[in-house]
């Protein structure tokens, strides 16, 4: 088959077609233009400016849901709090949900704006040691819509690659929005003249949340995207008094535990329901903090210790950070 790029429709005919840039799955893509020209695409310069930018952030991490309201952001937010725990380490969080960024809120950063810098922009910080950086930042209201195409949405996620003034980091957690389309792709071209350390994948126990999540596999896999592992959220419900575990959304086809096992992905981790974590995401607060002893707060611990190890040996380096 012709040349695909990565950041291609499933469907592409391939650069060296003859109906390179003409078929129907050609539309909405980013190098249409150039494909039907037959003038080589050049590469984006911003990648170069990205990979020295991206030079101070020793691990990156893509968290990835194929559903919305799976509470990939809220995974997101307590990766970010659970990292930062360490206060030798230096955390940053980039939301790139561009029309739902919910990081803001559930951070405890509403209201706060970005300010330019000779440097670049200066991310939002929540503790001295865990930056923040999401359009919500940018916006003169929460309840402004983003209305925006995949090329100025792009022109976004490049800007926040490319200007935050993260300075030294150990983690980068990007939160993403749900499914395989502009932001993502966008991500990861952006991003690929860096090391990934890989993805987490979010789901609930359900059939229709894990059919999505299938494709995500399948995204992954295609742009050589290393995925770290599957972490199922609402995965029962532990009665704060009696201690009972209830399947409030039963896995009827068996859950993450059974596609992982079926698909050869790590399953890192099943995080209960608990009322309280929508509390404390409403309310801005870590819920590591105001809840440290839940069953949710010690499945996150023990998530976030495996991403942990993940990561201290994905790096080219092999860091043993």
């Amino acid at each position: 088959m012709a040349d695909v790029p990565s950041d291609a429709p499933e469907d592409c005919p391939g650069t060296a077609s003859a109906q390179a840039g003409k078929t129907s799955a050609c539309q909405g893509c980013p190098n249409q233009a150039a494909c039907a020209s037959g003038t080589p695409k050049a590469p984006d310069p911003a990648i170069e400016e990205i990979k020295q930018k991206m030079s101070a952030v020793k691990h990156k991490v893509l968290v990835l849901s194929g559903k919305g309201g799976v509470g990939k952001s809220t995974f997101s937010a307590h990766l970010a709090h659970g990292l930062a725990g360490d206060q030798s380490k230096e955390i940053a969080l980039l939301d790139v949900d561009i029309c739902g960024p919910s990081i803001p809120r559930i951070m405890g950063l509403e209201g706060e704006q970005v300010h330019q810098s000779g440097s670049g922009w200066s991310p939002v910080y929540v503790e001295e040691n865990l930056a923040v950086m999401s359009i919500g930042f940018l916006l003169s209201s929460p309840d402004d819509a983003v209305v925006w195409r995949g090329p100025k949405k792009n022109g976004m996620i490049k800007q926040f690659l490319r200007d935050v003034d993260w300075g030294e980091v150990d983690y980068l957690i990007v939160d993403t929005p749900p499914g395989t389309s502009d932001e993502h792709l966008s991500v990861v071209q952006y991003l690929s003249g860096t090391h990934i350390d890989g993805a987490v994948l979010i789901t609930t126990p359900q059939e229709v949340s894990l059919q999505d999540v299938r494709k995500e596999i399948a995204f992954c896999r295609k742009v050589n995207l290393q995925i770290i592992g599957v972490v199922e959220n609402m995965s029962g419900f532990v009665c704060p008094k009696c201690k009972i575990n209830s399947q409030i959304f039963p896995p009827t086809t068996g859950g993450a535990e059974k596609m992982c096992r079926e698909l050869n992905i790590p399953l890192l981790g099943k995080v209960p329901l608990d009322p309280r974590i929508g509390k404390s995401c409403d309310e801005g607060k870590s819920f590591f903090s105001e809840v440290p002893d839940s069953a949710a707060t010690a499945a996150y611990r023990s998530i976030i210790h495996s991403i942990k190890e993940y990561c201290a040996f994905s790096s080219p380096t092999n860091r043993n950070d």
